[in-house]
């Protein structure tokens, strides 16, 4: 009898897939990708990137702000009403705005980091429950939800 790794093994040897064993990693209890790091828990971020979203300081300039938000909106699905707390920030962003920092700014961006800190990890789904397709469609478009 196989084991669920010698399956997997048979089924890439069958199909004629080559791995380069220095850039894989098996029987992992947790690993980094892409900025997130996925365990049995499920998806939550990377300490290593939100400490330095902790460390970014109080941006000078719109170009600063930008590079702020980009990579604070990266995780932004971790966030809690995150176009909220980062609303005051985006104002500044907008054309013929000036860009002057006020306390608002200083608190949604305080906010922000501190919520980037406290991130929830998002669950992997339970696939021993079914799941529910809803659609919705109109003249312009059509949306579709996994449930």
């Amino acid at each position: 009898m196989l084991t669920t790794c010698g399956k997997f093994f048979q089924w890439l040897r069958a199909d004629q897939w080559k791995l380069k064993f220095s850039k894989c990693t098996f029987a992992r209890v947790s690993i980094s990708f892409l900025g997130h790091i996925i365990s049995s828990q499920g998806l939550s971020t990377d300490p290593a990137k939100v400490q330095a979203v902790l460390e970014w300081p109080i941006p000078s300039s719109v170009r600063e702000l930008r590079g702020f938000l980009g990579l604070a909106g990266y995780y932004k699905k971790f966030v809690r009403h995150f176009s909220i707390i980062a609303n005051p920030l985006t104002d500044l962003l907008k054309k013929d705005q000036l860009f002057i920092w006020t306390s608002n700014h200083e608190s949604a961006f305080s906010v922000l980091k501190q919520a980037l800190c406290t991130a929830l990890v998002l669950a992997l789904p339970d696939f021993s429950l079914p799941f529910h397709i809803e659609t919705d469609a109109s003249g312009s478009g059509i949306g579709v939800v996994l449930q």
